[in-house]
């Protein structure tokens, strides 16, 4: 895989834009264990683009409701 191939890393405010929801909010899901997977990489929170895209296809559509 070359470095074209890979999507650039979402900090928590891209992920507040994807998702729609407030950045409190997502550290909020932080600390309850919840919420997109997230690497540290130093001290900023970094995500991986298709796993929050997988997370969110994966929620149960009754936790929607």
């Amino acid at each position: 895989m070359s470095a074209a191939e890979f999507e650039s890393l979402w900090g928590i405010e891209e992920v507040s834009a994807f998702l729609g929801i407030p950045v409190h909010t997502i550290r909020g899901w932080r600390t309850k264990n919840y919420g997109p997977p997230a690497r540290k990489v130093g001290k900023h929170l970094r995500y991986d683009p298709a796993k929050v895209r997988a997370w969110f296809e994966d929620l149960d559509q009754d936790d929607a409701a």
